[in-house]
């Protein structure tokens, strides 16, 4: 039985990775806990599966989650705060963390998890986007595997296994192209937060439906990729596939093309992610390709997708600028959310951090120059937003 740290646990991730739990006892045990905010569902979590450590990230909940947990018996160790996630991170015999805390706020834990020797599900892609030049030495040093948990790195994983090193020739990530893939251009001066947030394939948290809106999903995707499999990026594509049934492909050597493909269920490179090497019996609906239907593809409108340019701009320039792209994103997202800027100014507030942090990029950066560009590019989205006008939507328009 394979002993599980989870962390992100009230987030689709996370409660995706517990349906698999709760379906396979025989197979997987959990060890350690952490979430956010939502003391409820938390508590709901500690008592169904039982694990020895939980951890609440804002410590104002440590109080409400004692007492939502009053009377368990045995009764687990109980955390809160940024330290609190990553005690959990690294406790106890877990073989593997599955890392689904969103956004940057899961480097630090995940870092930790790796120094104590675990095995990272890596369903949080800005741990290697931010943090790739300090990550992947340390997987490295503590000879721990990196297993991709998301469903578009999980396919080229899948489609990898068996062919050679140098077998390899070109990625292509598929994308769904979001909630306005059938939008014209010119209608995206109306988006509203609800429009945004009709994702037509996958149910997902509100800042990764942002991301797969504006494409920047897919753009971080393209990084994570350049990390994780070691391709240049005019090797990595990005093809839209409405249908998301062919979850990624790769081109080898002699031109053949792989993909892997399956239902929209973020459950399964969750499971393989904890199961690998192995493959274990599920109940779910098989594929059926006549049921699925026409499966199509067409280029991504760069129009339509400027963050997707951004993205492949920071990854050329490497170093904290991959970090400071996405720090500005979130930050963006998040104003974006809260209805402070306009959909069309996503891109807009993180090509202008870009561009300041241009001749600050420091090219070979430890984990204290990742956190410092991060901080910057937080603060720095916040400052051009406030220097953009309405003028801007128009011409963007």
């Amino acid at each position: 039985m394979k002993a599980i740290t989870l962390l992100g646990s009230t987030g689709s991730i996370g409660t995706q990775t517990l349906d698999i739990l709760e379906h396979h006892p025989d197979q997987f045990r959990l060890v350690g806990i952490a979430a956010g905010n939502n003391v409820d569902l938390l508590a709901q979590q500690v008592r169904q599966f039982k694990p020895e450590i939980v951890a609440i990230c804002n410590p104002e909940k440590l109080g409400e989650l004692r007492d939502a947990l009053a009377g368990m018996d045995p009764m687990p160790q109980i955390l809160a705060g940024d330290d609190g996630i990553v005690e959990v991170a690294r406790y106890g015999d877990a073989e593997a963390v599955v890392t689904g805390i969103v956004g940057c706020a899961g480097l630090l834990p995940t870092l930790a998890a790796i120094e104590a020797g675990k095995d990272i599900a890596l369903a949080n892609k800005e741990t290697l986007i931010a943090g790739g030049p300090a990550v992947l030495p340390l997987v490295e040093k503590h000879g721990v595997k990196l297993l991709p948990a998301d469903s578009e790195h999980s396919a080229i994983f899948q489609c990898l296994q068996g062919v050679p090193r140098d077998g390899l020739r070109r990625i292509l990530l598929t994308a769904s192209g979001g909630a306005f893939r059938d939008w014209p251009v010119e209608k995206l001066a109306q988006v509203t937060v609800a429009d945004a947030l009709k994702h037509p394939n996958w149910s997902m948290g509100r800042k990764i439906t942002v991301d797969s809106a504006t494409l920047m999903n897919k753009g971080l995707e393209v990084i994570e990729a350049h990390y994780l499999f070691g391709m240049d990026y005019d090797q990595i594509d990005i093809v839209i596939h409405p249908q998301s049934i062919i979850h990624s492909l790769i081109e080898l050597q002699d031109t053949s093309v792989l993909a892997q493909l399956g239902w929209p269920d973020m459950r399964l490179p969750l499971l393989y992610a904890l199961s690998w090497p192995d493959r274990i019996y599920t109940d779910w609906e098989p594929l059926d390709l006549v049921k699925a239907g026409d499966l199509t593809f067409r280029e991504p409108d760069h129009a339509k997708y400027p963050c997707m340019d951004l993205a492949y701009a920071a990854g050329r320039a490497g170093g904290t600028m991959t970090a400071v792209l996405n720090a500005a994103n979130e930050q963006a997202v998040a104003l974006f959310l809260d209805e402070k800027i306009h959909f069309l100014e996503i891109p807009k507030v993180i090509e202008g951090v870009c561009d300041r942090h241009r001749s600050h990029n420091v090219t070979q950066p430890v984990l204290a120059d990742i956190l410092a560009a991060d901080q910057w590019a937080r603060a720095e989205a916040t400052s051009v937003s406030e220097s953009l006008t309405p003028a801007t939507v128009v011409s963007m328009g």
